[in-house]
């Protein structure tokens, strides 16, 4: 996921190579072929900076370890999971890979991760964050290490919430509903509202999670289909049939969103600390402020990791590991962090002043303690297209929250069952 988690989807793989320091026939080679010096890294673009970062860190890899050859190879996040089950099924995996820490049962009930304890000495498990250490570990092993982690939070245009009397950004959604009615009645979009793709169920779970919803219970089996649920739902719902949103809600990514907030077109969008660098880059005279996600009867918010992983079939595992090491230094994690806009995962780096003096990543990091983590359970990703095509039918129209929420809990549940 994305934090981005994570374009348009496409029925394809794609793959944008980038080759450190070997000819590209080598990079075609079957995995199988390549000599035990040769690693095959595969990671998710996050960003423009995404690939040259890895690039530079596979340049100095190489220079600090002769011998070894680094590929890279840079996929998109909405063909990601895509590319690597086609890898999979061909046996061709690479050594290392970024993933959705969500997608990783998956790949451990499928026996292709790599567990990782082997290689770990107390010393490295310390450098790490706890919260976000332990969404890699299935079962007590740790099979994927938090390569990107963020929370989110409500990005708000300073300028549009004054104006709506909001100049501190609203604190519950009742304020959402209210500067959205002042900022529409001003010509502008109030609420931004995420309806495609990657984190559409996601952008859903703010609500209920803030209203005191669950996604699954004790027994393992759906409760969103709550009267959390439908309040949450019932909300949005609300605010698109009044055109306190976006229009055609269900055609905008959450980079679409983004791209209106930028634009200075919506009120208030919630995402993660990434679209801090992006404005940043892109709309640096905007002025903006960042507040918790709104609360409805309690505080709470999404906390997400990417995990890095080893394939269980690598033909260069200690090397793999090497690398592993290499990047999870704080150098390497304090200069990923700052390119693409994440939270600290290892200690060194969440004391580095850039992280513990920026009032705007401050927002984030107050917020873990109130965070939820998608569950790490089997057949989840069926569940979430549930939630996905549920919201999308209220939406659109098609549907109430109560009947599409009864549907989607019924699918999820056979989702979760089937695993």
């Amino acid at each position: 996921m994305k934090p981005g988690a994570h374009g348009s989807a496409q029925a394809g793989v794609r793959r944008r190579p980038l080759i450190a320091a070997a000819g590209s026939a080598l990079m075609l080679a079957p995995l199988a072929a390549r000599a035990a010096t040769s690693l095959h890294v595969t990671v998710a673009e996050y960003s423009n900076a995404t690939g040259p970062y890895f690039m530079q860190m596979a340049k100095e890899f190489e220079a600090a370890n002769p011998g070894v050859t680094v590929h890279i190879d840079v996929v998109s996040w909405d063909t990601l999971l895509q590319t690597l089950q086609t890898d999979i099924s061909g046996g061709v995996t690479p050594d290392l890979s970024i993933i959705g820490t969500r997608w990783l049962l998956t790949f451990v009930k499928d026996g292709v991760a790599e567990p990782l304890d082997h290689f770990m000495t107390p010393a490295f498990r310390d450098r790490f964050i706890g919260t976000f250490l332990e969404p890699g570990e299935i079962n007590g092993t740790v099979y994927g290490l938090p390569i990107a982690a963020s929370a989110r939070a409500m990005f708000y245009n300073t300028e549009m919430l004054t104006k709506a009397g909001f100049p501190d950004g609203p604190k519950t959604w009742d304020d959402v509903v209210a500067a959205s009615r002042k900022i529409k009645a001003a010509g502008g979009y109030g609420f931004g509202l995420q309806g495609k793709e990657i984190e559409t169920d996601v952008y859903w779970y703010y609500a209920l999670w803030s209203y005191g919803g669950e996604l699954i219970d004790k027994q393992g089996k759906a409760a969103f289909d709550s009267p959390a649920g439908i309040k949450a739902l019932t909300l949005y719902q609300m605010m698109v049939q009044q055109g306190l949103t976006q229009p055609g809600v269900t055609d905008y990514t959450r980079e679409d969103v983004q791209n209106l907030f930028k634009q200075g077109r919506v009120g208030m969008m919630i995402t993660a600390p990434f679209l801090i660098n992006q404005i940043a880059a892109e709309a640096p005279k905007l002025q903006y402020g960042i507040c918790p996600v709104p609360r409805g009867t309690t505080s709470a918010t999404y906390a997400v990791t990417d995990s890095i992983v080893m394939f269980g079939n690598s033909h260069a595992k200690d090397t793999a590991w090497k690398f592993l090491d290499f990047l999870f230094t704080k150098g390497p994690r304090v200069q990923f962090n700052k390119n693409e806009g994440f939270l600290p995962t290892i200690k060194a780096v969440a004391t580095d002043p850039y992280f513990a003096d920026n009032p705007r990543l401050q927002v984030f990091v107050k917020l873990l303690p109130v965070a939820q983590f998608a569950p790490t359970v089997p057949g989840w990703e069926g569940m979430a297209q549930a939630v996905v095509d549920a919201v999308q039918s209220v939406y659109l129209g098609k549907a109430t929250p109560q009947a599409a929420l009864k549907l989607a809990a019924e699918q999820a549940d056979r989702a979760l069952k089937q695993g």
